[in-house]
């Protein structure tokens, strides 16, 4: 046998592999389970903080404190892929690899060497700057493989972000004889799972060779920050950024504020404590049932028309249980909490499917992720504005989740008129 033939072999071995993903289960459910598995990162001290914050002898607040360090590093490193041009530089698939193996190492970092308060908020910042090549990078990916469907392939994909996050409210409930380093070690491993799934997968045949489309490395901060903000100028992009910034205010804002809009409307009096928990893992998952419905009907009437739709329909459900709260019917607010979780978070994978579609590919992944960049901003100033005034003024300060939406409406609906997208033509397909 030759060494030509021997190092052949991992490549053959790749591609039968790959193959294999291709026709079972297929290129969009294997990206979304990778995406379940490596955002399981996110949200593993989520479940575990009361636990670290004993360990640490550090206040309530902590965890709070912990979230937003999570969310400041997922800031500064889409900030970071998109006005650096490195989203669109270097494959998808290797950035989703390299950004889960290191986020594996950090989570593991604090499972062995938990440390202090301070070595924690460093550890979720490090970790949110590595999620920053996850989430948008797999949309980017789900492009590569449909982007023709692009609409019901996202909405996988948000589906399984939707259930990780209701996830460390079963666990909370759940996990509680589990030890915490346990749970930490097993997102760490699902991490790597999920990096070698994307190490067999790779791009799709419509992604756009890296090397040969890229633009050459700007010399100055500012001309990256223009390569950074180029699809902003496309009118299609812009309108579809903003509605997904009124949706951003709005959604994570209400995930926060479940288990708060359960307890106080007296949704679960009489039962055991732990049940206000359960039902707003309930409500927090039936985003995922709404993401599917919106993909199927986006096949059907556009992801234009989805998006809008479904954040009219979370806006109506937001403003009516603001008045209905009072009325004490339990099973009229349960079900309204249920359809607002359900429509709350279906238009997400429907403005990245609009953007996707109005943007070119070569920019693709950076306007991604400066639009996540942007909307998880927002989250920063909304989450505690929301949720200290639900706790200091009661449940009419639901109201002030309603700007979000509406605002999203006034600056999307425009895209609803039947102008043609200004779209781009993307360089014919990459051979695999």
């Amino acid at each position: 046998m030759t060494s030509s033939s021997l190092a052949n072999r991992p490549s053959r071995l790749r591609s039968a592999l790959r193959r294999q993903l291709v026709r079972a289960p297929g290129a969009v459910a294997t990206i979304a389970a990778a995406q379940l598995l490596a955002t399981s990162l996110w949200f593993s001290a989520s479940s575990e903080a009361a636990r670290l914050i004993q360990l640490w002898h550090a206040p309530a607040q902590a965890a709070g404190w912990m979230s937003s360090a999570v969310q400041l590093g997922f800031i500064v490193g889409t900030l970071g892929l998109s006005l650096g041009g490195l989203a669109d530089r270097f494959a998808a698939s290797s950035m989703f690899l390299l950004s889960a193996v290191a986020g594996a190492a950090i989570n593991a970092w604090l499972a062995l060497v938990p440390g202090s308060l301070a070595t924690g908020l460093i550890n979720r910042g490090l970790l949110g700057v590595c999620l920053a090549g996850i989430y948008p990078l797999g949309m980017k990916l789900m492009v590569t493989w449909e982007p023709d469907r692009a609409g019901s392939a996202l909405a996988q994909l948000v589906a399984m972000l939707t259930l990780g996050t209701a996830m460390p409210l079963v666990l909370h409930v759940l996990g509680s004889g589990i030890s915490w380093r346990w749970v930490l070690a097993a997102a760490s491993w699902f991490a790597l799972a999920a990096a070698c799934m994307m190490a067999v997968l790779g791009d799709g045949p419509h992604a756009v060779h890296p090397r040969r489309s890229a633009p050459r490395e700007p010399t100055s901060v500012g001309a990256r920050f223009t390569v950074g903000l180029q699809a902003f100028r496309i009118r299609g992009v812009r309108r579809a950024a903003f509605g997904y910034f009124g949706h951003m205010w709005e959604l994570y804002a209400f995930w926060v504020a479940v288990p708060i809009l359960v307890q106080r409307s007296g949704i679960a009096s009489g039962a055991p404590a732990r049940s206000v928990w359960l039902i707003a893992a309930g409500i927090i998952a039936m985003g995922a049932l709404g993401c599917l419905i919106g993909g199927a009907l986006s096949r059907r009437f556009g992801s234009h028309r989805v998006a809008a739709a479904a954040l009219a329909a979370s806006a109506c459900c937001c403003a009516a249980f603001a008045v209905a709260w009072r009325s004490g019917n339990h099973s009229l607010l349960l079900g309204l909490l249920l359809a607002w979780g359900g429509t709350v978070v279906a238009d997400s994978p429907q403005f990245s499917a609009a953007t996707a579609r109005a943007c070119p590919r070569t920019l693709l992944g950076s306007a991604l992720a400066l639009q996540n960049a942007i909307g998880f901003g927002i989250t920063v100033v909304a989450i505690p504005l929301i949720t200290s005034a639900l706790l200091r003024f009661g449940l009419d300060a639901t109201w002030l989740l309603l700007p979000g939406p509406l605002l999203g409406l006034a600056g999307f609906v425009p895209a609803l008129r039947g102008t043609a997208p200004e779209v781009i033509p993307a360089p014919r397909p990459t051979k695999f």
